[in-house]
């Protein structure tokens, strides 16, 4: 029997949702009345407080967004969420936030405060986002561009080429060695943190073969028993993580500098702090190497 891995449940992954969510390509129109807003701002959306969590801001839509939302970006319909439809709008950068809103990061790594349903809708609004102000215009003729009917797709006006949202294919692995584990960090990351090496899959490349060649560029050693273990969706800002563990094979660490600051060997009981734990860097390593630093 085959088991579905349970990183399907991550945030930023629609199937966290647990079926409450549509996508606004599937069906007709989006319901009558009032729905949520989904205001992006820097990687944040803005949220209302609601004692102890957060909820989204509600209003008429599309032409009625929250109050005090002034400079708003065109509105985009992203789906129906719970039966009320949610609509998505950019903030420009530095534009004020208007009382009863607070902005959000929708970042892990910096200490999100959002439950993880808020924080999936965030990153497919992202996510709308960065598609529309990319796909304005065709990649081929330049010619505008217009929304192919029941899809996130775009057609050219001029020479009818279409194309669809691009989702780049990144893989992030876990390497083993009896009791230990091989963890890695870049400069930018707080002092202290670990985590997975990780790279985009090239042209011609299979997952597998990416792995071995990342971890080999990145950190020099070899590895084998490449096991996939999970996916996430990664909205910054248009990434899918494939997730991985793999054996060493042999070859001692020599660290890209370009890449990273550090690499080396923990011992699996000492473990150091690691990622966030709504990442799939986190998730692996909490289910693959053994107690984990907070």
């Amino acid at each position: 029997m085959t088991m579905t891995p349970l990183s399907v449940y991550l945030p930023f992954n629609m199937d966290c949702l647990r079926g409450e969510f549509t996508p606004a390509k599937r069906g007709g129109g989006p319901p009558p009345g009032a729905g949520r807003w989904l205001i992006v701002q820097d990687q944040k959306i803005l949220v209302t407080p609601d004692g102890d969590g957060f909820r989204l801001p509600t209003g008429a839509a599309p032409d009625a967004p929250p109050r005090g939302l002034d400079g708003l970006g065109p509105r985009h319909w992203l789906g129906t969420w719970a039966g009320e439809p949610c609509w998505v709008a950019a903030l420009p950068k530095g534009a004020p936030v208007p009382d009863g809103l607070l902005p959000e990061t929708l970042v892990p790594m910096q200490g999100t405060r959002l439950p993880d349903d808020l924080l999936t809708l965030g990153g497919m609004a992202m996510q709308l986002l960065y598609w529309e102000s990319t796909s304005g215009h065709c990649p081929r003729c330049g010619a505008p561009t217009g929304r192919l009917e029941g899809e996130w797709g775009k057609r050219c006006g001029a020479c009818r080429y279409e194309h669809y949202p691009h989702v780049h294919p990144a893989v992030i692995v876990l390497v083993r060695d009896g009791d230990r584990v091989l963890l890695a960090r870049k400069a930018i990351w707080a002092p202290g943190r670990y985590a997975l090496v990780a790279g985009f899959v090239d042209n011609g490349e299979s997952l597998e073969g990416c792995v071995a060649r990342e971890v080999k560029e990145e950190v020099g050693v070899d590895v084998k028993d490449i096991q996939y273990v999970g996916s996430q969706n990664w909205p910054f800002p248009s990434q899918i993580m494939i997730g991985f563990i793999a054996s060493y094979a042999g070859g001692e660490i020599t660290i890209d500098r370009d890449e990273l600051e550090d690499a080396r060997w923990f011992p699996r009981a000492e473990m150091p702090v690691g990622p966030a734990r709504h990442s799939i860097a986190g998730w692996i390593i909490r289910n693959f190497a053994g107690n984990v630093g907070t």
